[in-house]
């Protein structure tokens, strides 16, 4: 069965560059290997992992200049962009202006990460449910904000700032000092030159991964992270500590729900807005009780009285959400990533494997503050079956080892019959491998496992 039926002139690409250097791009390369087009894949900058795989080539994920420059050289006929800053810095219209397709929106589209109160404007204007917030520049008028509306309290530095540019304060005295840090102490420079001040939600959260072409879209499998350091959800906010999918939390008449009251809202309403999106539209949602109180935490999954909200939209695909989503397709992901860049998306459909994945990260202990890089990582001789160790933060040093390179340093995915044995296959994995300075958390899966 013919899962993405043929387009006319659908010749797929035949060499293909990935730019990015983390763990959703070591998955974004293995996938994309998979493909029966058999295409030359070449990676930008890449990792010591990636390396392993494809050819990597050292030019900057920032450096729009010189990736459309490698671009060209190595004659590639498509892009996928993995990370936020190149399509923030226009990189998918350098590339479209020589000619050369890429997956990815433009830098219009990408403003939506960006900004995350540009994204905010866009929820209120087109009524998509969220959380009220207030927009500030200047500390006091913020404080009073705080103060008015009471902690717990989200507040979010409007900028990149690499996944940790949001503070969820349980107390005022920790919103008043997030305020001060962004606002006048600098932390996030100028991404925390004005500040987004959101009520805090309450109830579970769950990540969509949306290819968009358009007013087209497909939802690929749901999977749920894991931000917290700290085992339990404790510890300040990180890029993502472990992710598993399916997450059962979203049953079907949920997805419906929020495919009908999210998911095709934010698509036409970015579409409204003059913006030709063709790419991932990564969507954080809560799963809210109709009151949004903190009992909601212990809810059941799928309940009728779970109100989906939006937290927040990304513009790529989503790390370490990728290392177990990709694993879970069974459609071709460079038919699919091909014909959204092209417009050709409509009637497209998934084909999803049954397997459960789930994905522990490998961390630098010390992470998301101050960690140590360097450290020699041992890889053990075997791995559990269906497990993939995905590199992040690697490099290899003068002897030609793997050592770390990052605060994430590696992503270890497995795939099982269920989640349990899912999760016994890559934490075995994790305990096998050597490395110094390795922190990683024991629970992640376990909201799902527990509630069984």
């Amino acid at each position: 069965m013919s899962i993405c039926p043929p387009v006319a002139n659908d010749r797929l690409p035949s060499s293909v560059l990935v730019v990015g250097s983390g763990g959703r791009e070591h998955a974004l390369v293995r996938s994309l290997l998979a493909s029966p087009a058999q295409p030359r894949v070449i990676c930008a900058p890449g990792n010591a992992g990636i390396a392993q795989d494809v050819t990597c080539v050292a030019v900057a994920a920032d450096n729009v200049v010189g990736l459309v420059e490698l671009a060209q050289r190595e004659r590639v006929e498509f892009v996928v962009v993995g990370p936020e800053v190149p399509l923030s810095l226009g990189l998918v219209d350098a590339l479209t202006k020589v000619g050369i397709p890429a997956y990815g929106p433009k830098a219009d589209g990408a403003r939506l990460e960006a900004s995350k109160v540009f994204t905010k404007q866009i929820l209120l204007k087109y009524k998509i449910p969220t959380a009220p917030a207030g927009i500030f520049t200047e500390v006091t008028p913020a404080l009073d904000f705080v103060r008015r509306r009471g902690a717990p309290i989200v507040i979010k530095a409007d900028g990149l700032a690499a996944g940790k540019g949001v503070v969820v304060a349980q107390t005022l005295a920790e919103a008043e000092a997030a305020v001060h840090d962004m606002l006048a102490g600098n932390k996030f420079g100028s991404a925390g030159s004005q500040i987004l001040v959101e009520d805090c939600m309450f109830g579970d959260e769950t990540s969509l991964l949306v290819v968009v072409s358009g007013r087209d879209y497909v939802i690929l499998p749901v999977s749920q992270d894991h931000k917290r350091v700290g085992d339990g959800d404790t510890g300040p906010n990180t890029g993502g500590m472990g992710t598993y999918s399916p997450a059962e939390v979203v049953t079907p008449e949920l997805l419906a729900r929020i495919d009908r009251e999210i998911v095709r809202p934010s698509v036409d309403a970015i579409a409204s807005e003059g913006i030709d999106f063709r790419g991932t539209l990564f969507i954080g949602i809560m799963l809210c009780s109709p009151d949004s109180q903190p009992s909601t935490l212990n809810s059941q999954p799928g309940t009728a009285t779970a109100v989906p909200k939006v937290l927040e939209y990304n513009t790529r695909f989503g790390d370490p959400e990728t290392q177990v989503v990709l694993p879970r397709l069974k459609t071709d992901l460079l038919t699919l990533l091909w014909r959204a860049a092209k417009g050709q998306l409509a009637g497209t459909q998934l084909e999803v494997r049954p397997e459960a994945a789930l994905c522990v990260v490998v961390a630098a202990k010390g992470y998301p503050e101050k960690f140590p890089k360097g450290d020699v990582i041992t890889f053990p001789a075997q791995l559990p079956p269906a497990t993939t160790i995905f590199h992040a933060g690697t490099a290899k040093n003068a002897a030609g080892e793997i050592v770390t390179n990052g605060g994430r340093v590696l992503g270890v995915t497995a795939l099982a019959p269920t989640l349990r044995e899912a999760a016994d296959r890559a934490y075995a994995a994790c305990d096998a491998i050597q490395c110094a300075s390795k922190y990683f958390r024991r629970d992640i899966g376990a909201r799902q496992l527990n509630r069984r």
